[in-house]
């Protein structure tokens, strides 16, 4: 991966952290800013690695689908091109800036995925696609549970009182 490609999705993923993040805490008050700035950094890491497993996560079911190495064998990698819309589609994620338009540029992005995997692994272009959502929903469903367990963990309980 390039240091162009790991910095766009760094900020992606950077981007989708502060968009599920802040508006939770926006909500919240007496919140340190040091354990808000720690929780994005970690929100950040996370969406971006979730991100660029997208790819080889879809490269993997490639593989399954046609039960054989694709003929050249090298992966399907994010490039510039492919990444740069992501970080757009990050940007959108704050939810009052409209869900409906994150999903609608996820959706995008995920068709030039297909796309590109469709040409590097010889697949037809809808199975391409399964193979990019499937991935796609897959690792979102994983990491929405690593988000529930944060704020699980992070939830501070009132104290019971004493009777």
């Amino acid at each position: 991966m390039s240091p162009v490609v790991a910095i766009l999705l760094l900020f992606a993923g950077l981007s989708e952290a502060a968009g599920r993040l802040l508006p939770v805490v926006a909500r919240l008050s007496g919140v340190s800013h040091t354990r808000v700035v720690g929780l994005m950094l970690a929100g950040a890491v996370i969406d971006g690695a979730v991100f660029a497993l997208w790819p080889l996560s879809a490269w993997t079911l490639a593989e399954l689908v046609l039960l054989t190495s694709p003929s050249d064998g090298a992966p399907l990698v994010w490039t510039p091109g492919l990444a740069a819309p992501l970080l757009l589609a990050a940007v959108l994620a704050f939810p009052l800036l409209g869900p409906l338009l994150h999903l609608v540029l996820m959706v995008g992005v995920g068709a030039g995925l297909a796309a590109a995997l469709a040409t590097v692994a010889g697949l037809g272009w809808w199975d391409a696609a399964g193979c990019v959502a499937v991935a796609g929903f897959g690792l979102g469903i994983a990491v929405e549970g690593v988000r529930r367990l944060v704020v699980r963990l992070n939830t501070t309980r009132a104290p019971e009182p004493l009777t």
